[in-house]
């Protein structure tokens, strides 16, 4: 526990403010297996094609200008976003990720004793940055593994200011539709901020999924945030962008850092964006495997959590021997890393990129020898 305010004063040395040490690390996908020097990674939902050979070809270019800080406003790339997407390009922001732009927007309008309302097993880095901030995380309930907005509604109050939603959602892959969000968002007070993750939206494709920058165009109280760090391969880079009202950009503008993204960051997002073939590849992959995984992974017993994103969700039995940290082990022994997902309140899943053809395979026959061995 940390020091009250009164005490820091007297302290022998500099004490964080209360709060942060009661704050659990993130804890990213593992990439590593002792004694496997190329382990198989499938553990952190990363494009398995790699990036488009434009973004390489920028980011290599860029090189002879290291010595030079980037354009702190990103004019270049923000006004790539805008002619792709018909956006307004005063409306939208960089993040060093979108993970920043979550940061930031917790850092403007939360202060001690606020809350943030999320799924309850909704992408740790929304409530890290609201309890950094003195705030507190309150996580709805997910029905059937999926984000309810009743559940939502039912966790707001007067100091609710952020409502977090990931569509589709990470780690399980549910995702809500058009009309659901909509109805979210009518749902809510107007000082509250309904923000709309689309990390993985690139990978739904029904008709009914809406990725909500229409609903952001007219509101004043929506964000919408994307990320190059799946579809586009660029998860080094760390290149993330926000959407939203002027009344909110704004405020995230005067405390972003100057210059939160690179210029290699920059022009390679730039090239990635143009590169609609590798984008359809990309998207074509997960169509064809995503739905083949859930299929041959059910068939071996196991339920997979239906997935719209570029990952599945296996669900394991919590008895000893078939246990879904046993199943990650497992794995791991024969040289494939998937996600033990236990952090986000689900301990009896694991989380498995979707891979190249001979990789899916390989999991599927892996998981066919676990379940058979464990009979």
């Amino acid at each position: 526990m940390t020091a009250p305010a009164s005490d820091r004063f007297a302290a022998p040395r500099p004490t964080p403010k209360p709060g942060v040490m009661d704050i659990a690390a993130y804890v990213g996908g593992k990439s590593k297996i002792e004694g496997v020097a190329h382990p198989l990674k499938l553990s952190s939902n990363e494009n398995i094609l790699g990036s488009s050979e434009h973004a390489k070809a920028a980011y290599r270019n860029a090189v002879d200008r290291m010595h030079v800080y980037p354009d702190g406003k990103g004019a270049a790339l923000r006004a790539a976003i805008a002619e792709r997407y018909r956006l307004e390009v005063e409306r939208i922001t960089l993040g060093d990720g979108s993970d920043e732009i979550f940061a930031l927007l917790n850092q403007v309008y939360l202060e001690p004793g606020d809350n943030i309302v999320q799924g309850e097993h909704g992408f740790a880095a929304y409530a890290i940055g609201a309890r950094a901030c003195q705030g507190e995380v309150r996580f709805a309930k997910e029905p059937g593994q999926r984000v309810s907005v009743e559940e939502i509604v039912k966790c707001v109050d007067e100091r609710t200011r952020l409502v977090f939603i990931a569509n589709p959602a990470n780690p399980t892959g549910t995702w809500l539709t058009g009309e659901e969000i909509r109805a979210l968002h009518a749902a809510l007070p107007p000082s509250v901020i309904l923000v709309l993750d689309g990390a993985y939206a690139e990978f739904c494709s029904d008709p009914r999924f809406e990725d909500g920058l229409d609903l952001a165009r007219t509101a004043e109280n929506v964000v919408v945030t994307r990320t190059f760090s799946k579809i586009h391969g660029l998860a080094a880079l760390r290149v993330g962008w926000a959407y939203a009202p002027a009344g909110i950009i704004d405020p995230l503008e005067r405390i972003r850092p100057p210059f939160n993204t690179s210029i290699p960051a920059q022009e390679a997002a730039i090239a990635a964006l143009a590169d609609v073939e590798f984008q359809a590849r990309s998207l074509a992959l997960v169509e064809q495997w995503r739905p083949w995984l859930a299929q041959q992974i059910g068939g071996l017993g196991l339920e997979v959590t239906p997935s719209a994103a570029n990952f599945v969700l296996v669900n394991f039995p919590a008895a000893p021997g078939k246990t879904a940290l046993e199943a990650e082990a497992f794995l791991a022994s024969k040289g494939i890393l998937v996600r033990a997902v236990a952090n986000y309140g689900l301990p009896n899943a694991i989380r498995i990129t979707v891979g190249l053809e001979e990789h899916n395979r390989r999991v599927v026959d892996l998981l066919g020898e676990f379940v058979g061995a464990k009979a």
